[in-house]
């Protein structure tokens, strides 16, 4: 018997409304202004590759998810915009952890996309599925550091689900957000109008105009008063406005790890970094101030010298104003006078508008002072800038990399004595330069973050510093940047170990067990430059001190991924804060 011509063209006008998941929500993330979504192929998401694949969104493929999650993480920094990772389920999901949580600890808005077992599978722990404690639980590992878990349970809440993450990873305090996606959900039908809403347009929390006045006579009215940076000035983009309040009122800035580049370097009124490997003065300014107005800072252990009050931070008597877009960071570590919720940008704007001509106590030689400190401390380490020993020492290092970088150039760091001594001692001149791991401190960031980095800012000039040690955790990296044509360049200073934990070791203990990479006794030097040829990219060894400008400016001008070796001195990096640790390590027989 045939069909009726009516019901077959009710049944091809319903086919018509409905599509494939998997192609609605590529289309739905292009609507929304996704330009790049990085991470690994899985079983579980080849439907939404499929659709990748026929989109304008460019998809790099990364050989570990965690430098997929560290990449995403490091576009997201450089551009402002959402980073965005793709997972496949169980081991997959378990590498991105690491990536995934970094980002949440440095408060970088990132969706993360995961694959997951069919629905019809859950309870009866199919291939790779975690459910140990629960069916279909896999999801729950992120809770601890997303904003928000969401496993799509109905096609049907694909939709909502996807809106909402955009919106809550970049709202507030940013962060990571994970959708969990069976994968028979990607192959499902769904109506070609469900991806109908897109994330609301916000209007970010600022200071009244009584909170504005009170802090600007509290700062005004103040003996010895310091603004402290956090990186929600830089994240804010908010350091125009930092440094027309700061010189409105005569007060000095200093910043966090995260707040470095806040102001540029060679500002009369920057103080430096605080804390563990900050400055003298800095911390000296803050140690003594009679009040300090934070921003966007969750005034950490390592920028605070574990919150002991005769090295960094004495609140009280110290009294303290903070601003910030999360509730909870105020008050967490100091007692606060007056806390405010709000944008770093709009609040820093009110507050210098409210500045604007309001008389402020004589500062007396407030600049000279600072010159003067600033200057005292890097004359200790003057010397080692033009130094011609080798292996080389680290700040000839950093020396020959800011001759070579240009200003707008991006430094991407890892953990160790890239981090600390770029931190401390390296100029920053164009805010959101400097990129680096601070929450969790991760080693292997910087490698992979730099990869996000260009692929954000494709005309600018971007650096990785990394040890060995971070290096070598995954140089899968440069085979990425070689497919995905990133003209990427790491710096690795090479002291065949970990240094910084070395030293640690070395000072409490007297020995080296576990710290250092040996082979039969001696010093294990792998040759990175030789691997990175054998993938395709430039590698270069550096054999004398003279030889690393000339290498650096050739790599940034090649055009061409590129890893430079260079042989460093197990050096320290001063350390004018405290670190508790240093009063806990116990040594036994």
């Amino acid at each position: 018997m045939s069909t009726p011509a009516s019901v077959e063209h009710l049944e091809t006008e319903k086919k018509a409304e409905t599509r494939i998941a998997s192609y609605l929500l590529t289309d739905y993330l292009e609507k929304l202004g996704v330009e790049v979504i990085f991470g690994l192929c899985g079983h579980t998401i080849i439907a939404l590759l499929d659709a990748l694949g026929k989109s304008k969104i460019r998809f790099i493929t990364s050989r570990h998810e965690q430098v997929a999650a560290h990449a995403a993480d490091g576009y997201a920094r450089a551009t402002g915009k959402v980073g965005v990772v793709l997972s496949h389920l169980g081991p997959g999901l378990t590498n991105a952890t690491t990536g995934v949580a970094t980002a949440a600890l440095d408060s970088v808005p990132m969706v993360v996309f995961a694959g997951d077992v069919p629905t019809c599978y859950y309870g009866r722990h199919p291939h790779q599925e975690i459910n140990l404690h629960a069916d279909a639980d896999q999801s729950q590992m992120y809770r601890p550091f997303c904003k928000r878990v969401f496993r799509v349970e109905r096609v049907e809440d694909l939709p909502r689900i996807v809106e909402r993450a955009f919106h809550i990873a970049q709202t507030g305090r940013p962060g990571p957000v994970l959708v969990d996606i069976p994968m028979d959900i990607l192959s499902a039908d769904l109506a070609v109008d469900a991806f109908d809403k897109v994330p609301p347009e916000i209007s970010r929390p600022t200071i009244d105009e009584a909170t504005a006045d009170r802090i600007v006579k509290a700062l005004a009215t103040a003996k010895n008063p310091v603004i402290y940076a956090g990186g929600g000035v830089q994240s804010a983009r908010a350091t125009a406005e930092l440094e027309a309040l700061a010189e409105a009122l005569e007060v000095p800035v200093a910043h966090s790890l995260m707040g470095k580049g806040s102001m540029r370097e060679d500002h009369p009124l920057l103080l430096g970094m605080t804390g563990f490997w900050g400055t003298p003065v800095s911390n000296e300014k803050c140690r003594t101030a009679d009040l300090i107005l934070a921003v966007g800072t969750r005034l950490a252990e390592a920028s605070s010298s574990s919150w002991f009050p005769e090295y960094t931070f004495a609140m009280p008597p110290t009294r303290l104003i903070h601003i910030d877009a999360d509730l909870a960071e105020i008050g967490r570590n100091f007692q606060t006078e007056l806390g405010v919720v709000a944008d770093a940008k709009l609040a820093l704007g009110a507050l210098a508008k409210a500045a604007k001509g309001v008389k402020h106590n004589d500062r007396g030689q407030l600049r000279e002072e600072i010159a003067h400190g600033r200057k005292g401390f890097a004359d200790n380490w003057a010397g080692e800038w033009a130094s011609d020993s080798f292996p080389m020492r680290p700040e000839r290092i950093l020396s020959e990399l800011r001759k070579a970088l240009p200003d707008d150039g991006f430094i991407v760091t890892d953990v160790g004595w890239n981090k600390n001594g770029v931190a401390q001692q390296f100029p920053i001149n164009v805010p959101g330069t400097f990129i680096t791991p601070s929450g969790l401190a991760t080693m292997g960031f910087g490698p992979a973050a730099v990869l996000g980095v260009k692929t954000g800012q494709p005309h600018r000039a971007a650096v990785c510093l990394v040890g060995d040690g971070g290096f070598s955790s995954n140089p899968s990296v440069v085979y990425t940047a070689v497919e995905a044509k990133l003209p990427v360049v790491w710096l690795v200073m090479d002291n065949a170990g970990f240094g910084t934990i070395g030293r640690l070791e070395r000072i409490h203990y007297g020995w080296n067990f576990g710290t250092t990479f040996e082979a039969e006794g001696k010093p294990y030097w792998a040759d990175y430059a030789a691997m990175a040829r054998s993938a395709g990219a430039r590698g270069v060894m550096i054999k004398s001190a003279d030889e690393l400008g000339p290498a650096l400016k050739e790599a940034l001008a090649s055009g061409q991924p590129t890893v430079i070796q260079a042989a460093m001195e197990d050096a320290p990096t001063p350390t004018p804060g405290h670190w508790q640790i240093h009063d806990i390590f116990r040594k036994g027989d």
